[in-house]
């Protein structure tokens, strides 16, 4: 069974920059995808960004295209996502999950994801 634990949340004025890891603990397959989803209340959880290491795939959301990057360290069994330039919008509950085995597409849905971390809350003021 594999734990996930998220860090580096905040608050910060728009235009501003957070850092967020997400470490998974126990044993990671040769298939297995990492993701970031957020939720804001009232809303639906949505993927922000992914990343597939049997073949490095990475996936971003088109809302945060061009400010969010991914940075997997599968050695240390770690997702970072640095968010650039965030707005009010971005902010919310940002959660890590994870999900093994091959998929016929990228996985999108949160239903997809079989493990999940406590979440660390991200908040932009304007």
């Amino acid at each position: 069974q594999v734990h996930l634990v998220e860090s580096g949340g905040g608050s910060v004025q728009s235009g501003g920059s957070l850092r967020l890891t997400c470490v998974a603990s126990g044993a990671i397959e040769d298939r297995t995808w990492m993701a970031w989803f957020r939720q804001t209340p009232g809303k639906e959880r949505e993927m922000v960004a992914n990343y597939y290491n049997y073949n490095r795939e990475t996936y971003i959301a088109k809302a945060v295209e061009g400010r969010f990057t991914i940075s997997p360290d599968m050695t240390r069994n770690t997702l970072s996502l640095q968010m650039n330039d965030l707005k009010p919008e971005d902010t919310g509950m940002y959660y890590c999950a994870i999900r093994f085995g091959a998929a016929y597409r990228t996985p999108l849905s949160p239903s997809e994801y079989t493990s999940w971390g406590q979440g660390t809350q991200v908040t932009v003021s304007s």
